[in-house]
């Protein structure tokens, strides 16, 4: 990304976004514009994610992060909540099956793309052991405590959450990932960079105050374009898995993979370019902050609203979590990878895949 100017197909997105919205009512329910919403939403979120990094290299760490990481989870929690207002109980669980469907493609369809390409490529790459391991930590406790642990309370019966549940759930869970943003981005953010560096982003100049101005205008209208799109799409995406014979659970992977794609390629970009400890960065720091601030928003929505929140993993998923807690242990714990450990992630994702469709 050039410091001085944005590219103009983020600004366009967003754009013609906004024209499609309101087309609207004249264009109705033709398929043709469906389609056309379902391209412009996944091109309005890579927008969404491009104007929240210029603005995130403005500002610097530890708020550089921060501000990506509420982006993102802004687009996640907008389309969860477009999905599940007015949907019934059959929604209830879309929430979790959606933080679910992001540590999955996050820590197994990411990260195993990224170890495979850099293993291809260049045989064997070296990363931060330390960082990876404080990940995981915080990765592993908030995705127990908030996705296992709530089918074996017994004042509410699970997988549902008493509003004092919910609401301790989504404080634990905010402090752990604020404690992990702090750690990597101010008390040992060198457990984080390429090794003997000090700054990954160093020959980067930081963007002008009004590449800035502009990128936070249309990180704005981004945002606001991708709830709108999110209300008109979601009877349509619905249909379309009910009339494919899917469970419900498919819905909440199509919105984590949307959310996660742009994410996904910069991962997999940095891994055939030998940089897999950026590649490690970007996925496990999505899965965090995916199930870190997603949970206590949904959280605060719900306790708000007096709604109740299905959380709890059932079994199948449950040994999915912690089948891949343990494979990410396990593939990262010597600071190397190969080829090896991307195939074995891989295999977990498309197992992940198959029996979410075919249940």
């Amino acid at each position: 990304m050039a410091h001085n100017s944005i590219p103009r197909w983020t600004i366009a997105a967003p754009v013609l976004a906004w024209a499609a919205i309101a087309a609207s009512s004249a264009a109705g329910g033709h398929s043709l514009y469906l389609a056309l919403l379902g391209v412009l939403l996944a091109g309005t979120v890579f927008a969404a994610v491009h104007h929240a990094e210029v603005v995130a290299h403005k500002v610097g760490e530890p708020f550089g992060t921060l501000i990506l990481a509420i982006a993102v989870t802004v687009i996640e929690v907008a389309l969860i909540i477009s999905f599940m207002l007015g949907g019934g109980e059959e929604k209830l669980a879309l929430a979790r099956d959606t933080i679910f469907s992001a540590i999955m493609i996050t820590c197994n369809g990411i990260l195993g793309i990224c170890l495979l390409l850099g293993g291809l490529r260049h045989r064997e790459q070296n990363f931060q052991l330390s960082g990876a391991k404080a990940a995981l930590t915080v990765l592993a406790a908030i995705s127990v405590l908030a996705l296992v642990l709530p089918n074996y309370g017994t004042s509410q019966p699970g997988p549902l959450l008493s509003s004092s549940q919910l609401a301790f759930t989504g404080v634990v869970s905010l402090v752990l990932y604020g404690a992990f943003v702090f750690v990597q981005t101010i008390r040992h953010r060198d457990y984080f960079l390429v090794e003997g560096s000090r700054d990954e982003d160093v020959h980067a100049p930081p963007p002008s105050n009004k590449v800035s101005l502009l990128a936070v205008a249309m990180l704005l209208v981004c945002l606001v374009a991708v709830v709108t799109l999110a209300k008109l799409l979601s009877p349509s995406i619905e249909s379309f898995v009910v009339d494919a014979g899917a469970p419900a659970a498919v819905v909440g992977i199509i919105i984590a993979a949307l959310v996660l794609l742009p994410e996904g390629l910069a991962a997999a970009n940095a891994a055939r370019a030998d940089r897999v400890q950026t590649s490690l960065n970007l996925a496990l720091g999505s899965a965090l902050a995916s199930i870190g601030l997603t949970i206590p928003t949904v959280a605060m929505i719900f306790v708000f609203m007096g709604e109740p929140l299905i959380l709890g993993l059932e079994i199948k998923e449950t040994i999915f979590l912690l089948l891949t807690l343990v494979a990410c242990s396990l593939s990262l714990s010597v600071g190397r990878t190969t080829i090896l450990q991307g195939i074995v992630h891989l295999v977990i994702f498309a197992s992940f895949v198959f029996f979410a469709i075919s249940p």
